[in-house]
């Protein structure tokens, strides 16, 4: 399965993995300030799947909002997607004490489980250093892999070490989701 073209969705006869699962209004509307130009009609792809009005404080179901990014990366592309994940932390909830690049990465993982709720596998953002300066992401959560490369890269963008030229975040070909896997590796190097 393409999960960056095809959020998991109940094949008929199957249950839905995320039915029970939901998202928190404030995540989603980090979601539309992500699409900049293109926000009404990312409210309007949102409303078609029962995601209207949006409110920040609401829980709406997650399988709603995985077939609007389906929607979204067909019609819009993957670029969109990416820019989205660069605008979630400054629109989502993320815990208040980060200040430096581990606890950023490390956070996603938080800030993830309080925009979500619902029975695992839920999936998440699971950070493992390797070395003094490097790490890496696994990433086994159901969104697409270029909303989490643009996610991650927000994060390693504000919180480079002021030691380290630049970040260097790559997808390991090893495991991806849009080739099926169940999740997806990124580098990161400083």
């Amino acid at each position: 399965m393409d999960l960056n073209t095809r959020p998991p969705k109940a094949e008929p006869g199957t249950s839905d993995p995320f039915a029970n699962s939901q998202v928190v209004g404030q995540s989603i509307l980090a979601i539309v300030g992500g699409m900049e130009v293109v926000q009404a009609r990312a409210l309007r792809i949102l409303a078609e799947f029962g995601i209207s009005p949006l409110k920040a404080d609401v829980w709406y179901p997650m399988t709603a909002l995985l077939n609007s990014f389906r929607l979204i990366f067909e019609k819009i592309g993957p670029s969109t997607v990416r820019a989205i994940g660069r605008k979630i932390p400054e629109n989502a909830h993320f815990p208040s004490d980060m200040d430096s690049l581990e606890k950023g990465l490390r956070s996603i993982d938080v800030a993830y489980h309080m925009n979500h709720r619902g029975p695992d596998p839920i999936g998440g953002y699971h950070y493992e250093q390797s070395d003094r300066r490097s790490a890496r992401m696994v990433c086994d959560n159901p969104y697409p892999c270029d909303l989490d490369l643009g996610l991650i890269e927000a994060i390693c963008d504000r919180f480079r070490p002021k030691d380290a030229l630049w970040v260097r975040i790559e997808h390991d070909p090893k495991t991806c989701r849009r080739r099926g896997d169940s999740s997806c590796t990124y580098n990161i190097a400083w």
